[in-house]
């Protein structure tokens, strides 16, 4: 394949567009088609200089999405406030929010090293890692407070698993019929989950685990830190078992991260979260299965779902 025919594989008026963004010399010399996002189009785009030098960007477009606009003008903002701040975040390059010079709407970063680890070998040491990055996030305090967080589910939504206890989803849903509990505002990711986290795969041992790269922020918001720890948390309970998603809140708080004081609080947010995940299975698990977590067939995740449902209400319950 030529290289022209590698800048090719952009479309058209995307490709000029990126072109237009290219410092002078560069081209397009490679690109690669990234897997396991759900609603983006994701692409690494190889640039090569004059000099013979090489770097990478990664371009996101969204394809047919109702909220692109949307989606991409908050990942934007959040990109720009994240520069400086210490939290591994892709540089904004450009952003084409609605669409205006591309095919559809796209957004052009930097692309970070390291790589998606889903697997359970090592999961000891990640976990802790996942609760440091997510309390270092929460720490950031923007200028201009992103929009506040939207709800995933409600109580009339929730798909109840096959062959789950009835009686215990039903309290579960009563949960969530309740207002939502007062709480401290904190800059979320929104979708932070071991899925947009990228890690350094040379590392080994709980003293080389280290995280090169949080990607994803079209859905970041303003909102409680419980809805961060809880949207991971179910992630972890799905990929790896439901002790890993209880797990995960304990390790947010021993990395210094602060939850709401009331049982009754946390296990709001927790099952609003876990509830949510009910309505996506299939969607969620797909990319998982392509990633190369072929056992976790749609029937296995929702097992574990109903199994970590009736975990939260047994233990905050």
């Amino acid at each position: 394949m030529t290289y022209h025919d590698e800048a090719m594989a952009v479309r058209p008026l995307t490709l000029a567009w990126v072109n237009r963004h290219l410092a002078v010399g560069e081209r397009i010399v490679g690109t690669e088609v990234l897997h396991g996002g759900i609603t983006a189009e994701m692409r690494r785009l190889t640039l090569g200089a004059r000099d013979g030098s090489t770097r990478q960007l990664v371009l996101r477009s969204f394809v047919d999405v109702e909220w692109a606009e949307d989606w991409l003008s908050r990942e934007a903002g959040a990109l720009s406030l994240l520069a400086g701040t210490g939290v591994p975040a892709p540089g904004l390059v450009a952003v084409d929010a609605t669409g205006v010079h591309c095919e559809y709407p796209s957004l052009l970063m930097t692309h970070l090293a390291g790589r998606t680890v889903l697997g359970d070998e090592g999961l000891e040491a990640r976990v802790p890692a996942l609760a440091r990055q997510l309390v270092a996030i929460h720490a950031v305090r923007p200028v201009e407070r992103p929009r506040e967080y939207v709800a995933l589910t409600t109580a009339d939504t929730v798909v109840v698993p096959r062959g789950a206890d009835t009686a215990v989803w039903g309290a579960a849903i009563d949960v969530i019929r309740t207002p939502a509990p007062a709480y401290e505002g904190r800059f979320l990711h929104r979708d932070f989950q071991p899925g947009n986290v990228l890690f350094d795969v040379s590392s080994s041992g709980s003293a080389g685990v280290r995280i090169t790269g949080v990607v994803d922020w079209a859905a970041a918001s303003w909102g409680p830190a419980d809805l961060d720890v809880a949207h991971c948390a179910v992630s972890l309970a799905l990929l790896h078992g439901p002790r890993w998603g209880l797990r995960f809140a304990a390790a947010y708080e021993e990395a210094g991260g602060v939850l709401a004081a009331a049982k009754s609080e946390r296990l709001y947010w927790q099952v609003r979260d876990a509830l949510a995940s009910s309505e996506e299975v299939q969607v969620v698990s797909q990319p998982w299965r392509e990633a190369g977590r072929t056992e976790l067939t749609t029937r296995v995740v929702e097992e574990r779902l109903d199994a970590y449902v009736a975990a939260l209400m047994d233990t905050l319950g």
